[in-house]
């Protein structure tokens, strides 16, 4: 696949989260952080109509002391965005940190509209909402720091479930699918059962105003992958829009013991049987570890950022690479989202650049031409044994 992509410059706005709001539009999320470098933290809307052009529309300028905004979700059909933002050390210092962020965009403008507390921190954490994801319906809001993750109704934010806790691993994404919740920590899969209608309104604890546990339906363990790596450990995860028996996980692995300063850390992606949970394709994408992951609308296509710098897209259903784009950023992409009609994608970093993509209007994805491909060996093999046939029988 052949595309056009334009990097564009952002003076001082270090990249870590995005979010497309119409197939034109997307938020950034970026800052200083809570450190007293005198780079602000903001959000930003975003207008482009091609990889070529980028226009500020307009930025929301966070409190003095509060955290750059890490994680951003756009809800499918309501003009807002949730974000995870942790409040400033003196209000840490208090108990109190408004991590999830509700903002309404709406006539070219963010606007806050609600917060709500699910991490409880002091000022000597540096745990932050990594992930903050929606289901499909935009029902339920799934959010989590590095150990503890919240399933909220939507709008109300009201806890739909118990938090999960997890005590091995770090969590670092989460996927739903119309019926279950699959975390993804760096040592397994975490696979629940969402709560049922029937089982909100019959529920003892749900008629009590206290929320139910999500029933654990499996663990999954990390996949053996190829070469003789020491490990690997979960990154990203998600399932396929349009297909609930799929769903893909990046594998960082961990160089053997004997490795040396060029060994490389590996990356996969692997896609998964949900009905068997086995691994029915494999497909290496680095030789550094990805740092960022994200699914096309449309379900064609799958793209990666990579510490080595690089963006690259593959086929979704053949994990066939489509392209590479090489030094996309100075440091590690930090976020990449495909916008709702999947022909663009958006890479940021905290090298202060975002770059854009054109996805082909008539890309043909690697599924087509592994069926033309076909087809042309077997036309081959049918001539070859014709040919062979008439040179037996005197016909050549």
């Amino acid at each position: 696949m052949r595309t056009k992509h334009t990097s564009h410059p952002l003076p001082s706005f270090p990249v870590y989260s995005s979010a497309f709001v119409s197939p034109t539009d997307f938020v950034l999320g970026g800052g200083g952080g809570q450190s007293k470098t005198g780079i602000k933290n903001k959000l930003r809307l975003y207008h482009t109509e091609n990889d070529k052009s980028l226009e500020l529309v307009s930025e929301l300028e966070l409190a003095s002391g509060e955290d750059a905004p890490m994680s951003i979700a756009a809800h499918p059909s309501r003009d807002e965005i949730v974000c995870g933002i942790n409040s400033s050390q003196e209000a840490l210092k208090e108990g109190e940190n408004q991590n999830c962020r509700v903002y309404e965009v709406k006539d070219s403008k963010i606007s806050l509209s609600t917060t709500r507390s699910t991490l409880v921190l002091n000022d000597s954490d540096d745990d932050y909402q990594r992930v903050t994801t929606f289901s499909a319906d935009g029902k339920y809001l799934a959010i989590a720091g590095t150990h503890d993750l919240s399933v909220l109704d939507y709008p109300t934010l009201v806890p739909a479930a118990r938090p999960i806790h997890v005590d091995k691993g770090e969590i670092y994404d989460a996927t739903f699918s119309s019926k279950t919740l699959v975390v993804a920590t760096t040592v397994n899969m975490l696979v629940y059962a969402l709560p049922s209608d029937e089982d909100s309104d019959s529920s003892e604890e749900r008629k009590e105003g206290q929320p139910v546990a999500l029933e654990l339906l499996r663990t999954i363990d990390r996949p053996d992958l190829p070469g003789k790596d020491a490990g690997s450990s979960f990154r990203a995860a998600r399932c396929h829009p349009h297909d609930e028996k799929v769903l893909y996980t990046v594998m960082n692995t961990v160089p053997p013991r004997t490795r040396t300063k060029s060994s490389p850390r590996r990356a996969f992606i692997c896609k998964w049987d949900t009905e068997t949970w086995k691994v029915t394709k494999v497909r290496q994408v680095s030789d550094r570890q990805v740092t960022c992951f994200d699914i096309s609308p449309d379900g064609k296509w799958l793209a990666f950022g990579s510490s080595d710098l690089t963006v690259g897209v593959v086929d979704a259903q053949s994990l066939a690479p489509q392209f590479n784009i090489l030094k996309a950023h100075d440091f590690p992409p930090t976020t990449l989202r495909f916008n709702p009609t999947s022909d663009k994608l958006i890479s940021g970093s905290a090298d202060n650049t975002v770059r854009i993509v054109t996805i082909p209007s008539d890309a043909t994805s690697g599924s087509s031409w592994s069926t033309w491909l076909l087809f042309i060996v077997a036309l081959l093999v049918a001539l070859f044994a014709y040919m062979a046939h008439r040179m037996s029988t005197g016909g050549l």
